[in-house]
């Protein structure tokens, strides 16, 4: 989430009459495999640390960067995600993604074919990072690295970065709740992904997710009161830290079935209503996965969990009368100006995720003189994959390098600055501002499968570089899109 100070807007009028120019379709009939595929490389585009020989084939501009990432602390904090068009490490929407990343390829990887390795692999370079985030220090979890404030003043690669790479954890005396139950439902969840493949990874993966979580519940309370301006205002816990103790006890009783944190899940009373899903607010989504305990195991402790599942449903479907969320003229999903698409496509693994479940049952369920069926939920889930990939008024495909009309001026450092391949000299903190990020010009690299914030509440998008809240990409927008185009590209 790169908020940068100022910006040269361009007409409105000079960005419309680049698609007009620029309006060639993409395929009628929406390539999920392609699209699947694009929307895992993206990925290797957001990688931080030393990166394997031989890039990966379309991201081929991205190098070595924040290998010193630690060292103020005195510990390894390599690799992992930049979490969006910046250069700075945050680990509450990073493990966020991996955590959706993980759900994905637990629900849909039969589906995935030979993406399923790459998906592994992207959840790999994440869990990596997070473990030594949980176990370089006792009594420490880490959670961050690189001031956000400065960083955000540069326009800069990030094999450049020479701002400082400050280090940021949470504590006994200075708690996060939210980060940290978090960090403990993608161990969790990612710790299934690899039970089979590799078994030793695995159980480390889930021992760390225990003491973790452990820490979230003893010492409670929000990572925004502990570290302020180093998280706020990019990625606040707007929604306190409940939801994410109830996801992170989810994540740990799916992966150990151990009655502890079934009671910990009781314990919260977390009842309150919700419209949405995302990094902040996991309460949607954690009703979802205890609800599959009910419908697919038939366990009638967890039916409380159907219906608040079911409620959010309700509150989604657009013919539902007790529906809260708004729809464009085109049909996309709205929820929030800044960076729908985010919202759009967690929301969309929910209908996914749940309508399967219904299917695996024979359940269906009513919001009010409404029946819906499984097909009722895949409708509306199609619809937002299609409106992404280019079935929408402005026939644009909000994926990068998916279709021939997608957004060529993304607000992201590394895409927007000439690689270092072709360009060895750092241009330095501001040195990239006036010649690459107010520049009409196209971006010299395509981050392919990036997928951004997505058009307005009309369905118009300008592609201007300066606009973040509609032409940045990030991670958790991209992590949520796999489970569903996994899901389409492996049905019949």
């Amino acid at each position: 989430m790169a908020f940068t100070n100022g910006g040269a807007h361009f007409l409105i009028l000079f960005s419309f009459t680049i698609f007009l120019c620029n309006s060639a379709s993409v395929e009628a009939k929406p390539d999920y495999r392609d699209a699947l595929a694009k929307s895992i490389l993206f990925f290797h585009g957001q990688r931080s640390g030393r990166l394997p020989s031989g890039s990966a084939e379309g991201i081929t501009w991205r190098t070595n960067s924040g290998l010193r990432d630690g060292q103020m602390a005195g510990v390894d904090l390599t690799g992992g995600y930049y979490d969006a068009g910046d250069n700075v490490k945050f680990n509450l929407p990073m493990s966020f993604a991996t955590t959706m990343l993980s759900w994905g390829a637990i629900e849909y990887g039969r589906r995935m074919g030979p993406e399923l390795a790459n998906t592994r692999a992207a959840i790999r370079w994440a869990t990596d990072y997070l473990l030594r985030c949980a176990r370089a220090t006792p009594g420490r979890l880490y959670v961050g690295v690189g001031d956000p404030n400065a960083d955000h003043r540069c326009w800069e690669r990030p094999e450049d970065m020479d701002t400082v790479r400050s280090v940021y954890f949470v504590s006994p005396r200075n708690p996060g709740s939210d980060v940290a139950g978090e960090t403990a439902a993608a161990l969790a969840a990612a710790s299934m992904v690899f039970r089979k493949v590799d078994p030793n990874y695995s159980k480390l993966l889930l021992n760390t997710a225990k003491s973790v979580m452990q820490f979230a519940i003893q010492y409670r309370g929000s990572y925004s009161d502990s570290l302020g301006s180093a998280v706020c205002p990019f990625y606040c816990s707007y929604s306190g830290y409940t939801d994410e103790l109830l996801w992170g006890a989810a994540w740990l009783f799916r992966a150990t079935n151990q009655v502890y944190y079934l009671n910990i899940i009781r314990s919260l009373g977390a009842n309150d209503g919700t419209d949405i899903f995302s990094w902040d607010n996991k309460y949607a989504g954690a009703r979802v996965l205890l609800a599959r305990r009910n419908l697919v195991n038939n366990d009638q402790t967890f039916q409380p969990f159907r219906q608040q599942a079911e409620d959010f449903m309700c509150r989604i479907l657009p013919n539902s009368p007790y529906s809260r969320t708004q729809y464009t003229p085109g049909g996309l999903m709205f929820k929030l100006s800044a960076s729908n698409l985010q919202y759009v496509t967690s929301i969309t693994f929910l209908l996914t995720t749940y309508s399967k479940y219904m299917t695996a049952s024979k359940h269906t369920f009513n919001c009010g003189n409404l029946l819906v069926t499984p097909k009722t939920l895949q409708r509306l889930a199609r619809k937002q994959v299609n409106y992404i990939l280019g079935e929408n008024p402005m026939k644009m495909s909000y994926m990068v390098g998916y279709g021939t009309n997608y957004p060529r001026r993304i607000h992201h450092r590394g895409s927007s600055l000439p690689s270092v391949t072709t360009h060895p000299q750092s241009f330095g903190c501001e040195g990239g501002f006036q010649p690459f990020y107010y520049t009409p010009n196209p971006n010299p690299n395509i981050l392919v499968g990036a997928v951004v914030g997505g058009p307005n509440q009309n369905d118009f998008f300008p592609d201007e570089r300066t606009d973040y809240s509609h032409s940045e990409p990030a991670t958790y927008i991209n992590a949520a899109l796999v489970g569903p185009l996994a899901y389409f590209a492996g049905s019949k």
